[in-house]
């Protein structure tokens, strides 16, 4: 009897890391299909790149007033469910930014936007908590896999970007397509999600879980201003590698939507490695290391002659964003009690950074053009260096606390 119970709870909770893992890949191809043809906007809309920052700027504002709100909503209604809304307002503002484009209408560009930068701030919190809570259950490091579904999914977008762009095929018709994958994926994998379980326990501890806490914990805002520099490489690389490398080297929109990829796919790579390196040598080791790569990788991209040093700095920049942020999620989760509220603070001070960053470059690219701008990511790399140590583990206690 008990051993078909245990039977029954290892197929379901296999069956919700898989629907964890597809539907970190289908947020992943979303944000690509937009990242990766970003120039092809600034062409369609007719428009400076600080212009641009402006237009990123939009998203980053929806996805900022949704985030702190984000672990509330999944409170009430679950993670299935938010992550089931999410995907159709993500939906629904692809549409409304395809229809934009098609009319070359940059206040509606603006406006869809906003609503889907809401819906991925929903959206990205709702899954990491999802992830917490499956990498608890199967009690080993799986965190970093999820996040190469994400990964993964932005390379896949990448590539479709690049070959859709290389084929003359329209942005708008690409995103609607794209927006029918999404409601597709995201009505239907969620309902293999763990049974969501409120922050609120027996215990009249359990008070401390709720976010206004967690906001006071000092452990939490020093992951998550590591988080906050450190996801900054990452958001910059996902929205100007592409536009970087037209403007700077000179490439096709086709070659610098393949700079993109290549910087994602060594994400990808890093992050399915990730947990054994991670419980090989420790989190702030590795995420030390990661910082070091990233700046490395980042200036020889900047500072390359040509595209095959420029793609070589790609690479190791993609190396080195790879497990910051999904190594900040596991220190926010290291203690169960606590996990959903705190990995909802360290996810909102990251997409701070990941979402409002880039916007930020694109106005200092229109004073030193965009492939110069990005030498600016070293302050928070090196920021993120030396706090690095606030992500080091708890000390195990019978009590969690």
């Amino acid at each position: 009897m008990s051993t078909n119970t245990g039977t029954v709870q290892d197929t379901g909770l296999k069956a919700a890391a898989v629907a964890t893992f597809l539907v970190f890949g289908i947020n992943g191809l979303v944000f690509a299909s937009w990242a990766a043809r970003i120039p092809a906007v600034t062409e369609t809309l007719n428009i400076t790149s600080g212009q641009m920052g402006t237009l990123l700027l939009c998203t980053a504002v929806g996805s900022l007033l949704a985030l702190p709100t984000a672990g509330l909503v999944v409170g009430r209604i679950g993670t299935a469910n938010t992550v089931r809304f999410g995907g159709l307002l993500a939906a629904a503002a692809g549409a409304g930014i395809a229809l934009s484009l098609y009319l070359e209408s940059i206040p509606g560009t603006a406006i869809a936007l906003f609503f889907f930068g809401i819906a991925i701030g929903l959206w990205d919190v709702s899954q990491n908590i999802e992830g917490a809570d499956v990498e608890h259950k199967l009690r080993r490091t799986i965190m970093p896999q999820f996040h190469a579904a994400f990964s993964g999914g932005a390379f896949v977008g990448a590539l479709i970007g690049a070959g859709l762009s290389n084929l003359g095929v329209d942005l708008p018709l690409h995103l609607l397509v794209i927006a029918g994958v999404v409601v597709l994926v995201t009505m239907i994998a969620p309902r293999h999600f763990l049974p969501h379980v409120p922050a609120a326990t027996p215990e009249g501890e359990a008070k401390q879980a709720k976010g206004p806490s967690a906001w006071r914990d000092s452990r939490t805002l020093l992951i998550g201003v590591v988080v906050l520099g450190a996801t900054l490489t990452e958001g910059a690389g996902n929205d100007w590698i592409a536009k970087a490398s037209v403007d700077g080297l000179g490439t096709s929109e086709s070659t610098g939507a393949l700079m993109f990829a290549l910087f994602v796919l060594a994400m990808t790579a890093m992050r399915f490695l990730g947990g054994r390196v991670i419980d090989k040598y420790g989190r702030v080791a590795v995420l030390r290391a990661s910082m070091a790569a990233a700046a490395a990788g980042l200036g020889l991209f900047v500072l390359a002659g040509n595209v095959w040093l420029a793609a070589a700095g790609a690479a190791l920049w993609g190396v080195g964003a790879a497990l910051a942020f999904p190594m900040g999620m596991s220190a926010a989760a290291d203690d169960p009690k606590h996990a959903a509220a705190r990995v909802s603070v360290v996810s909102t001070l990251g997409y701070i950074s990941f979402l409002a960053g880039p916007p930020l470059l694109g106005y200092l690219g229109d004073l030193t053009g965009i492939h110069l701008a990005l030498l600016a990511i070293m302050a928070p790399i090196v920021l993120a260096l030396l706090l690095a140590g606030a992500a080091k583990p708890l000390p195990a206690k019978a009590d969690g606390t």
